[in-house]
Protein backbone atom coordinates (compact mmCIF):
# COMPACT_ATOMS: atom_id res chain seq x y z
CA UNK A 1 0.00 0.00 0.00
CA UNK A 2 1.20 3.48 -0.98
CA UNK A 3 2.25 6.27 1.84
CA UNK A 4 -0.79 8.58 0.39
CA UNK A 5 -2.75 5.66 1.98
CA UNK A 6 -1.33 6.85 5.09
CA UNK A 7 -0.16 3.64 6.22
CA UNK A 8 1.85 3.04 9.56
CA UNK A 9 5.16 3.99 8.60
CA UNK A 10 8.21 3.42 11.17
CA UNK A 11 11.26 6.39 12.29
CA UNK A 12 13.74 4.15 10.26
CA UNK A 13 11.56 3.49 6.85
CA UNK A 14 10.57 7.36 6.95
CA UNK A 15 14.47 8.38 7.65
CA UNK A 16 15.42 6.74 4.90
CA UNK A 17 13.40 8.33 2.61
CA UNK A 18 14.07 11.57 4.05
CA UNK A 19 18.00 10.95 3.86
CA UNK A 20 17.48 10.52 0.17
CA UNK A 21 16.05 14.57 -0.26
CA UNK A 22 18.57 15.48 2.23
CA UNK A 23 21.33 14.43 0.17
CA UNK A 24 20.31 15.53 -2.97
CA UNK A 25 20.15 19.10 -1.91
CA UNK A 26 23.24 18.86 -0.16
CA UNK A 27 25.07 17.61 -3.60
CA UNK A 28 23.47 20.58 -5.21
CA UNK A 29 24.60 23.03 -2.67
CA UNK A 30 27.76 21.63 -3.16
CA UNK A 31 27.76 22.29 -6.85
CA UNK A 32 27.68 18.35 -7.85
CA UNK A 33 26.03 16.92 -11.27
CA UNK A 34 22.80 15.82 -9.85
CA UNK A 35 19.42 16.87 -10.36
CA UNK A 36 17.67 19.34 -8.57
CA UNK A 37 14.79 18.52 -6.38
CA UNK A 38 12.01 17.76 -8.26
CA UNK A 39 8.14 18.06 -7.95
CA UNK A 40 8.23 14.10 -7.86
CA UNK A 41 11.04 14.45 -4.67
CA UNK A 42 9.05 17.49 -2.63
CA UNK A 43 5.89 15.24 -2.99
CA UNK A 44 7.38 12.46 -1.27
CA UNK A 45 9.22 14.10 1.06
CA UNK A 46 5.76 16.39 2.45
CA UNK A 47 3.74 12.86 2.22
CA UNK A 48 6.35 11.40 4.82
CA UNK A 49 5.75 13.90 7.03
CA UNK A 50 2.56 14.05 6.66
CA UNK A 51 1.93 10.56 7.55
CA UNK A 52 4.24 10.30 10.25
CA UNK A 53 2.25 13.12 12.13
CA UNK A 54 -1.04 12.24 11.37
CA UNK A 55 -0.69 8.28 11.83
CA UNK A 56 -1.74 7.31 15.40
CA UNK A 57 0.43 8.93 18.26
CA UNK A 58 1.74 5.42 19.08
CA UNK A 59 3.99 5.42 16.14
CA UNK A 60 4.83 9.16 16.07
CA UNK A 61 8.45 10.10 16.53
CA UNK A 62 8.70 14.22 16.65
CA UNK A 63 11.54 14.04 19.36
CA UNK A 64 13.52 11.91 16.92
CA UNK A 65 12.86 14.12 13.92
CA UNK A 66 12.98 17.44 15.99
CA UNK A 67 17.01 15.65 16.86
CA UNK A 68 17.43 14.81 13.07
CA UNK A 69 16.74 17.89 11.73
CA UNK A 70 19.71 19.07 13.79
CA UNK A 71 21.95 16.27 13.08
CA UNK A 72 21.04 16.88 9.40
CA UNK A 73 22.84 20.64 9.58
CA UNK A 74 26.00 19.40 12.42
CA UNK A 75 26.68 16.06 10.21
CA UNK A 76 26.72 18.42 6.72
CA UNK A 77 29.09 21.20 8.34
CA UNK A 78 31.29 18.73 9.80
CA UNK A 79 32.14 16.93 6.87
CA UNK A 80 31.96 19.74 4.46
CA UNK A 81 31.87 23.20 5.56
CA UNK A 82 34.27 22.92 8.16
CA UNK A 83 37.30 21.02 6.63
CA UNK A 84 36.69 23.47 3.53
CA UNK A 85 37.11 26.48 5.23
CA UNK A 86 39.71 25.55 7.59
CA UNK A 87 42.18 24.72 4.40
CA UNK A 88 41.28 28.21 3.00
CA UNK A 89 43.27 31.27 4.24
CA UNK A 90 42.73 35.08 3.49
CA UNK A 91 40.26 36.21 0.89
CA UNK A 92 39.91 32.87 -0.15
CA UNK A 93 38.69 31.74 2.96
CA UNK A 94 36.51 34.81 3.22
CA UNK A 95 34.95 33.84 -0.15
CA UNK A 96 34.47 30.48 0.88
CA UNK A 97 32.69 32.24 4.34
CA UNK A 98 30.30 34.00 2.41
CA UNK A 99 29.37 31.10 0.22
CA UNK A 100 29.04 28.76 3.12
CA UNK A 101 26.81 31.07 4.85
CA UNK A 102 24.34 31.95 1.54
CA UNK A 103 24.22 28.09 0.90
CA UNK A 104 23.44 27.43 5.05
CA UNK A 105 20.30 29.84 4.42
CA UNK A 106 19.30 28.10 1.67
CA UNK A 107 19.58 24.49 3.43
CA UNK A 108 17.79 25.75 6.78
CA UNK A 109 14.99 27.41 3.92
CA UNK A 110 14.63 24.08 2.51
CA UNK A 111 14.86 21.75 5.70
CA UNK A 112 12.41 23.97 7.90
CA UNK A 113 9.41 23.89 4.79
CA UNK A 114 9.61 19.55 5.12
CA UNK A 115 9.86 19.57 8.38
CA UNK A 116 7.15 22.55 9.22
CA UNK A 117 4.97 19.67 10.88
CA UNK A 118 7.09 19.72 14.18
CA UNK A 119 7.15 23.81 14.19
CA UNK A 120 2.93 24.05 13.54
CA UNK A 121 2.81 21.72 16.72
CA UNK A 122 5.32 19.23 18.57
CA UNK A 123 7.85 22.69 19.09
CA UNK A 124 4.63 25.11 20.29
CA UNK A 125 3.43 22.20 23.05
CA UNK A 126 7.61 21.52 24.34
CA UNK A 127 8.56 25.19 24.01
CA UNK A 128 11.20 24.50 21.82
CA UNK A 129 13.63 26.80 20.03
CA UNK A 130 11.76 26.98 16.30
CA UNK A 131 13.29 25.38 13.45
CA UNK A 132 14.85 28.16 11.85
CA UNK A 133 16.76 28.87 15.05
CA UNK A 134 18.01 25.77 15.42
CA UNK A 135 20.14 25.81 11.78
CA UNK A 136 20.91 29.49 13.18
CA UNK A 137 22.71 28.06 16.21
CA UNK A 138 24.24 25.45 14.42
CA UNK A 139 26.22 27.93 12.43
CA UNK A 140 26.63 30.00 14.49
CA UNK A 141 28.14 27.30 17.04
CA UNK A 142 29.88 25.10 14.64
CA UNK A 143 31.49 27.99 12.36
CA UNK A 144 30.65 31.30 13.07
CA UNK A 145 32.53 31.27 16.55
CA UNK A 146 35.51 29.47 14.91
CA UNK A 147 35.84 32.15 11.90
CA UNK A 148 34.71 35.45 13.60
CA UNK A 149 37.75 36.31 14.83
CA UNK A 150 39.67 36.54 11.76
CA UNK A 151 36.72 37.59 9.36
CA UNK A 152 36.30 40.77 11.66
CA UNK A 153 40.40 41.80 11.67
CA UNK A 154 40.28 41.08 8.35
CA UNK A 155 37.26 43.29 7.29
CA UNK A 156 38.60 46.03 9.47
CA UNK A 157 41.92 45.37 7.75
CA UNK A 158 40.80 45.96 4.04
CA UNK A 159 38.65 49.12 5.82
CA UNK A 160 41.72 50.89 6.52
CA UNK A 161 43.30 49.94 3.05
CA UNK A 162 40.47 52.07 1.48
CA UNK A 163 41.03 55.07 3.35
CA UNK A 164 44.22 54.49 2.54
CA UNK A 165 42.65 55.32 -0.86
CA UNK A 166 43.16 51.29 -2.28
CA UNK A 167 40.62 49.72 -4.00
CA UNK A 168 38.96 47.01 -2.56
CA UNK A 169 36.25 44.46 -2.73
CA UNK A 170 33.01 46.50 -0.87
CA UNK A 171 30.38 43.61 -2.41
CA UNK A 172 32.64 41.09 -0.35
CA UNK A 173 32.85 43.40 2.46
CA UNK A 174 29.11 43.85 3.00
CA UNK A 175 28.57 40.36 2.53
CA UNK A 176 30.57 39.23 5.91
CA UNK A 177 29.45 42.40 7.35
CA UNK A 178 26.15 40.88 7.13
CA UNK A 179 27.37 37.74 8.06
CA UNK A 180 27.71 39.37 12.10
CA UNK A 181 24.36 40.99 11.67
CA UNK A 182 22.28 37.80 10.37
CA UNK A 183 23.61 35.45 13.02
CA UNK A 184 22.28 38.30 15.55
CA UNK A 185 22.98 42.29 16.30
CA UNK A 186 24.63 41.32 19.16
CA UNK A 187 26.98 39.85 17.64
CA UNK A 188 27.56 42.70 15.31
CA UNK A 189 28.26 45.03 17.89
CA UNK A 190 30.19 42.72 20.47
CA UNK A 191 32.29 40.84 17.81
CA UNK A 192 32.64 42.95 15.03
CA UNK A 193 31.66 46.60 15.66
CA UNK A 194 33.68 47.74 19.17
CA UNK A 195 36.76 46.07 17.55
CA UNK A 196 35.96 48.15 14.06
CA UNK A 197 35.47 51.88 16.28
CA UNK A 198 38.43 51.25 18.00
CA UNK A 199 40.65 50.88 15.04
CA UNK A 200 38.96 53.66 13.97
CA UNK A 201 39.48 56.04 16.54
CA UNK A 202 43.26 54.60 16.59
CA UNK A 203 43.71 55.53 12.63
CA UNK A 204 42.25 59.05 12.85
CA UNK A 205 44.34 60.10 16.15
CA UNK A 206 47.64 58.61 14.03
CA UNK A 207 46.25 60.98 11.05
CA UNK A 208 45.17 63.40 13.11
CA UNK A 209 48.43 64.17 14.97
CA UNK A 210 50.06 64.25 11.35
CA UNK A 211 48.07 66.74 10.13
CA UNK A 212 47.47 68.91 12.96
CA UNK A 213 51.28 69.29 12.68
CA UNK A 214 51.31 70.33 8.74
CA UNK A 215 47.91 71.56 7.52
CA UNK A 216 46.51 75.06 8.05
CA UNK A 217 43.33 75.32 9.44
CA UNK A 218 41.60 75.58 6.47
CA UNK A 219 43.09 72.84 4.66
CA UNK A 220 42.36 70.75 8.26
CA UNK A 221 39.16 71.39 8.75
CA UNK A 222 38.68 70.28 4.93
CA UNK A 223 40.46 67.03 5.39
CA UNK A 224 37.83 66.71 8.21
CA UNK A 225 35.09 67.05 5.96
CA UNK A 226 36.56 64.27 3.58
CA UNK A 227 37.08 61.93 5.96
CA UNK A 228 33.25 62.64 7.46
CA UNK A 229 32.51 62.75 4.09
CA UNK A 230 34.12 58.98 3.43
CA UNK A 231 32.87 57.46 6.91
CA UNK A 232 29.54 58.13 6.35
CA UNK A 233 29.66 56.33 2.42
CA UNK A 234 31.43 53.06 4.20
CA UNK A 235 28.20 52.80 6.42
CA UNK A 236 25.98 53.04 3.02
CA UNK A 237 28.16 50.68 1.17
CA UNK A 238 28.89 48.15 3.73
CA UNK A 239 28.01 48.46 7.61
CA UNK A 240 25.39 48.41 9.65
CA UNK A 241 22.94 51.89 9.79
CA UNK A 242 23.19 51.70 13.29
CA UNK A 243 27.19 52.33 13.33
CA UNK A 244 27.06 55.67 11.53
CA UNK A 245 26.97 57.72 14.21
CA UNK A 246 29.08 55.61 16.49
CA UNK A 247 31.45 55.94 14.03
CA UNK A 248 30.95 59.88 13.15
CA UNK A 249 31.41 60.45 16.88
CA UNK A 250 34.68 58.93 16.94
CA UNK A 251 35.95 60.71 13.70
CA UNK A 252 35.02 64.29 15.43
CA UNK A 253 36.61 63.40 18.31
CA UNK A 254 39.87 62.60 17.14
CA UNK A 255 40.01 64.54 14.83
CA UNK A 256 38.15 67.81 16.47
CA UNK A 257 37.78 67.67 19.90
CA UNK A 258 41.44 66.29 20.64
CA UNK A 259 42.66 68.94 19.03
CA UNK A 260 40.14 72.12 19.77
CA UNK A 261 42.87 73.85 21.48
CA UNK A 262 45.43 73.87 18.58
CA UNK A 263 42.82 74.28 16.18
CA UNK A 264 41.72 77.58 17.96
CA UNK A 265 45.65 78.81 17.84
CA UNK A 266 45.34 77.97 13.75
CA UNK A 267 42.23 79.52 13.21
CA UNK A 268 43.88 83.06 14.86
CA UNK A 269 47.30 82.69 13.44
CA UNK A 270 46.11 83.83 9.56
CA UNK A 271 44.78 81.34 7.84
CA UNK A 272 41.43 83.13 6.48
CA UNK A 273 43.83 85.26 4.76
CA UNK A 274 44.75 82.32 3.00
CA UNK A 275 40.87 82.26 1.56
CA UNK A 276 41.00 84.21 -1.07
CA UNK A 277 44.07 82.11 -2.80
CA UNK A 278 42.47 78.81 -2.34
CA UNK A 279 38.70 79.70 -3.71
CA UNK A 280 39.16 76.00 -5.56
CA UNK A 281 39.33 74.05 -2.03
CA UNK A 282 36.41 75.83 -0.86
CA UNK A 283 34.11 74.68 -3.36
CA UNK A 284 34.42 71.12 -2.17
CA UNK A 285 33.15 72.10 0.86
CA UNK A 286 29.69 71.12 1.37
CA UNK A 287 28.81 74.89 2.60
CA UNK A 288 31.75 78.01 2.09
CA UNK A 289 33.06 78.61 5.47
CA UNK A 290 32.73 82.04 6.70
CA UNK A 291 33.05 81.79 10.21
CA UNK A 292 32.82 79.35 12.92
CA UNK A 293 31.32 79.23 16.63
CA UNK A 294 32.02 75.75 19.00
CA UNK A 295 30.16 74.06 20.67
CA UNK A 296 30.71 72.19 23.68
CA UNK A 297 28.58 69.05 24.54
CA UNK A 298 27.32 67.95 27.50
CA UNK A 299 29.99 64.68 27.74
CA UNK A 300 32.69 68.17 27.65
CA UNK A 301 33.22 67.47 23.55
CA UNK A 302 34.07 70.46 21.86
CA UNK A 303 32.93 70.79 17.84
CA UNK A 304 33.39 73.15 15.29
CA UNK A 305 30.47 74.65 13.51
CA UNK A 306 30.14 76.06 10.65
CA UNK A 307 28.49 79.88 11.89
CA UNK A 308 25.26 78.88 9.06
CA UNK A 309 25.39 76.30 10.19
CA UNK A 310 24.84 76.85 13.95
CA UNK A 311 22.42 79.67 13.29
CA UNK A 312 20.05 77.04 12.69
CA UNK A 313 20.15 76.14 16.37
CA UNK A 314 17.38 79.44 17.08
CA UNK A 315 17.53 79.12 20.89
CA UNK A 316 21.29 79.85 20.83
CA UNK A 317 21.32 82.42 17.69
CA UNK A 318 22.06 85.23 19.84
CA UNK A 319 25.40 83.19 21.22
CA UNK A 320 26.01 82.32 17.93
CA UNK A 321 26.22 85.74 16.49
CA UNK A 322 27.95 87.06 19.75
CA UNK A 323 30.80 84.05 19.56
CA UNK A 324 31.26 84.55 15.90
CA UNK A 325 32.09 88.45 16.09
CA UNK A 326 34.03 87.84 19.63
CA UNK A 327 37.56 87.26 20.15
CA UNK A 328 37.42 85.23 22.93
CA UNK A 329 36.66 82.14 21.29
CA UNK A 330 35.03 80.22 23.82
CA UNK A 331 32.64 77.54 23.27
CA UNK A 332 29.03 77.79 23.69
CA UNK A 333 27.74 74.77 26.38
CA UNK A 334 24.86 73.13 25.34
CA UNK A 335 22.83 70.33 27.62
CA UNK A 336 23.14 67.67 24.73
CA UNK A 337 25.08 64.74 24.43
CA UNK A 338 27.64 64.24 22.04
CA UNK A 339 26.30 61.80 20.53
CA UNK A 340 23.19 63.78 19.25
CA UNK A 341 24.97 66.35 18.97
CA UNK A 342 26.61 65.07 15.97
CA UNK A 343 23.10 63.79 14.86
CA UNK A 344 22.15 67.72 15.12
CA UNK A 345 25.10 69.02 13.38
CA UNK A 346 24.73 66.53 10.54
CA UNK A 347 20.85 67.59 10.37
CA UNK A 348 21.79 71.27 10.35
CA UNK A 349 24.49 70.66 7.89
CA UNK A 350 22.46 68.68 5.24
CA UNK A 351 19.67 71.28 5.51
CA UNK A 352 21.61 74.07 4.79
CA UNK A 353 23.56 72.46 2.41
CA UNK A 354 19.98 72.10 0.72
CA UNK A 355 18.74 75.64 1.09
CA UNK A 356 22.14 76.78 -0.79
CA UNK A 357 21.47 73.65 -3.80
CA UNK A 358 20.18 75.11 -7.04
CA UNK A 359 19.33 71.75 -7.76
CA UNK A 360 15.63 71.38 -8.53
CA UNK A 361 15.62 67.72 -7.67
CA UNK A 362 17.27 68.44 -3.74
CA UNK A 363 13.77 68.81 -2.14
CA UNK A 364 13.31 64.98 -3.34
CA UNK A 365 16.38 64.09 -2.26
CA UNK A 366 16.18 66.28 1.19
CA UNK A 367 12.94 64.12 2.18
CA UNK A 368 14.53 60.68 1.55
CA UNK A 369 17.81 61.96 3.43
CA UNK A 370 14.84 62.84 6.30
CA UNK A 371 13.56 59.81 6.21
CA UNK A 372 16.93 57.97 6.59
CA UNK A 373 18.01 60.18 9.03
CA UNK A 374 15.24 59.36 11.53
CA UNK A 375 15.66 55.81 11.20
CA UNK A 376 17.07 55.44 15.02
CA UNK A 377 16.25 53.39 17.65
CA UNK A 378 13.81 54.28 20.17
CA UNK A 379 16.07 56.16 22.95
CA UNK A 380 17.82 58.31 20.04
CA UNK A 381 14.79 59.43 18.70
CA UNK A 382 13.52 60.22 22.12
CA UNK A 383 16.54 61.93 22.39
CA UNK A 384 16.39 64.03 19.09
CA UNK A 385 13.39 65.22 20.15
CA UNK A 386 14.31 66.73 23.43
CA UNK A 387 17.46 68.08 22.23
CA UNK A 388 15.41 69.68 18.67
CA UNK A 389 13.17 71.32 21.24
CA UNK A 390 15.62 72.40 23.58
CA UNK A 391 17.56 74.00 20.36
CA UNK A 392 14.60 75.08 18.99
CA UNK A 393 15.14 73.55 15.84
CA UNK A 394 11.28 73.02 14.48
CA UNK A 395 11.90 71.41 11.40
CA UNK A 396 13.80 68.24 13.11
CA UNK A 397 11.13 68.12 16.29
CA UNK A 398 8.53 68.20 13.42
CA UNK A 399 10.27 65.49 11.37
CA UNK A 400 10.89 63.31 14.70
CA UNK A 401 7.85 63.27 15.96
CA UNK A 402 6.11 62.27 13.07
CA UNK A 403 8.47 59.74 12.99
CA UNK A 404 7.05 58.26 16.38
CA UNK A 405 3.18 59.00 15.14
CA UNK A 406 3.70 56.77 11.87
CA UNK A 407 5.22 54.26 14.22
CA UNK A 408 2.48 54.10 16.58
CA UNK A 409 0.53 54.20 13.68
CA UNK A 410 2.08 51.19 12.87
CA UNK A 411 1.57 49.86 15.95
CA UNK A 412 -2.09 50.40 16.12
CA UNK A 413 -2.84 49.14 12.20
CA UNK A 414 -1.25 45.59 13.58
CA UNK A 415 -2.72 45.39 16.69
CA UNK A 416 -3.05 41.31 16.32
CA UNK A 417 0.31 40.95 16.24
CA UNK A 418 1.52 43.91 18.44
CA UNK A 419 -0.20 43.13 22.60
CA UNK A 420 -1.00 46.01 24.45
CA UNK A 421 2.24 45.29 26.83
CA UNK A 422 4.27 45.70 23.76
CA UNK A 423 2.67 48.96 22.51
CA UNK A 424 3.12 50.28 26.42
CA UNK A 425 6.83 49.21 25.99
CA UNK A 426 7.58 51.49 23.09
CA UNK A 427 5.78 54.61 24.58
CA UNK A 428 7.86 54.55 27.34
CA UNK A 429 11.14 54.14 25.26
CA UNK A 430 9.93 57.42 23.09
CA UNK A 431 8.52 59.80 26.27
Amino acid sequence: MSMSARTTIDLEQAWDLIQKGITKLKNNLEGLAEEQLSVADNMMLYTTFYNMWTQKRSHDYPQELYDKYRDSFEEYIVSKVQPDLRERHDEFMLRELVKRWANHKIMVRWLSYFFRYLDRYFIVQKSLPPLNAVGLTCFREMVYKETNGKVRDAVISLIDQEREGEQIDRDLLKKLVDIFVEIGIDCYENDFEAAMLKDAASYYSRKASKWILELSYLDYMLKVAECLKRERERVAHYLHSSSEPKLLEKVQHELLSVYANQLLEKEHSGCYSLLRDKEEKIEDLPIKPTKEVFLKSSDGDIFAVDYNVALMLESIKDMVEYEANSTANSSIPLKVSSKILIKIIEYCHKHAESSDSEDKTSGTDLKEWDAKFVEVDNATLSDLILASNDLNIKSLQDLACQKVGDLISMLNIRDEFHPKEEKEEFLKEIR
